[in-house]
């Protein structure tokens, strides 16, 4: 059995792990004591990065060794936070996380999905009234089949899935972060994704 490794044990990371463990995967979760992370990934084939975004980038490339040859699932978006905490900038303008990610970490496979939504739609995509869309974003084809299955796990229908196509493509997904903060003080937090009508 493969074992995922959830950096992160906030509502994101708290959310992944409890759905991933319902549907039989072995998760580890890596709390705030110092070497967790690095213990969780080490014995990990899969990790996801559910940590603020913000820090992701000097966190994760301070786990180079431990993430060699690893999948690496980047859920986070790298935002300033407003006054009202909720995101304002990009911190990465023309660039993305996950970009900046891969190019840190060049022996991992980094895939970027499940950014573009509130949290509870990651882990139950079918209870919005029209479907959803989550995007795929990465170099590897093999890593990005593996997080396909990994989506349909959680909930996520196939016809769901959308590979946008190498790395770069974050930068759009990540950039759809800035309708958030305004879909939220318009309609509160009630769940939403970025859908693709078709």
């Amino acid at each position: 059995m493969t074992t995922i490794a959830v950096l992160g044990n906030g509502r994101v990371g708290g959310n992944l792990a409890a759905a991933l463990t319902r549907a039989g995967r072995d998760v580890a979760v890596a709390d705030r004591v110092p070497g967790a992370a690095a213990d969780a990934a080490q014995s990990a084939r899969i990790v996801i990065n559910a940590t603020p975004g913000a820090g992701s980038l000097d966190r994760l490339t301070a786990l180079r060794e431990e993430l060699r040859d690893k999948i690496l699932v980047d859920v986070s978006n790298a935002t300033t936070d407003g006054p009202d905490g909720l995101p304002a900038d990009l911190i990465y303008p023309g660039s993305s996380l996950a970009e900046q990610l891969q190019e840190a970490l060049p022996e991992t496979s980094v895939v970027k999905t499940l950014n573009t939504m509130l949290f509870p739609v990651m882990t139950s995509p079918a209870t919005l009234a029209q479907a959803p869309t989550v995007f795929l974003s990465g170099e590897d084809p093999q890593a990005k089949q593996t997080v396909r299955e990994l989506l349909t796990d959680l909930g996520w229908q196939k016809e769901w899935i959308t590979d946008l196509g190498g790395i770069r493509t974050a930068r759009a997904t990540e950039a759809a972060i800035l309708f958030v903060p305004h879909v939220i003080r318009s309609t509160g937090f009630t769940p939403f994704a970025v859908s693709i009508a078709r």
